[in-house]
């Protein structure tokens, strides 16, 4: 008897990731019965992809959302080609998405939204917080999806950031927001599965909520995967 194989999970990354964070990426799908393939402006594009993470990074050109552009930001313009094709591919197609700080800003921005460019001089006062550790809260809207995955009305998360969604893109629904009332989390109401958190679940190994989200992709990829054509 043959076994099931593993869902393909695309997590998009820059060419100059290093090993550690990479290991975090593959471990949280591979944990959760994917299989986990890299792609960065240098590798190969995949042929087909069962799931697709966009991962976190460098900030998104400014020219995408109509921002004003940044000189002291540190910007990757092929990935933002790469990701924002693989998007056009497959979210048309049904494939499961999930984007990760710099991956849903990126997921907004290709709805049609726009980006906060720097949260810390458009909040005046606000606290820096830069830790891959769970210091800060969000509250989560409850009925939404990512309530229903992760099973809790608010959460401690990290925080890496300093860009943040600003107006909503097509379809797209703010589902989270910290104490700050920063947008935390978005999802998309014409989509089985398009989902994007401000933080780095696959840092937080030992949080049960973080896991589950990364388990749901995984498994929304599976199931995609079984009912597709």
């Amino acid at each position: 008897m043959r076994q099931h194989p593993r869902p393909l999970i695309g997590i998009t990354t820059s060419d100059r990731k290093s090993r550690i964070a990479w290991w975090f990426d593959w471990f949280a799908v591979w944990r959760h019965g994917g299989r986990p393939l890299r792609l960065s402006p240098a590798r190969p594009r995949p042929t087909g992809l069962d799931g697709l993470i966009i991962g976190g990074g460098d900030d998104i050109e400014a020219h995408h959302y109509g921002g004003e552009i940044q000189l002291d930001v540190r910007v990757d313009p092929e990935r933002d080609q790469l990701e924002l094709a693989l998007l056009e591919r497959f979210i048309p197609a049904g494939t499961p998405v999930l984007g990760i700080c710099r991956g849903a800003q990126l997921i907004n921005v290709h709805q049609g939204g726009t980006l906060d460019p720097d949260i810390y001089t458009t909040n005046e006062g606000l606290k820096r917080r830069r830790t891959v550790l769970p210091r800060k809260t969000v509250d989560i809207v409850g009925d939404s999806r990512l309530y229903r995955i992760l099973r809790v009305t608010w959460c401690r998360i990290n925080s890496l950031h300093h860009q943040a969604v600003q107006e909503t893109g097509q379809g797209i629904e703010i589902v989270a927001r910290d104490r700050d009332g920063l947008v935390q989390a978005i999802e998309s109401r014409e989509h089985d599965f398009l989902i994007g958190v401000q933080w780095h679940p696959e840092w937080l190994i030992f949080n049960r909520p973080q896991q589950r989200l990364i388990r749901a992709l995984v498994k929304a990829a599976d199931r995609a995967r079984d009912t597709s054509p």
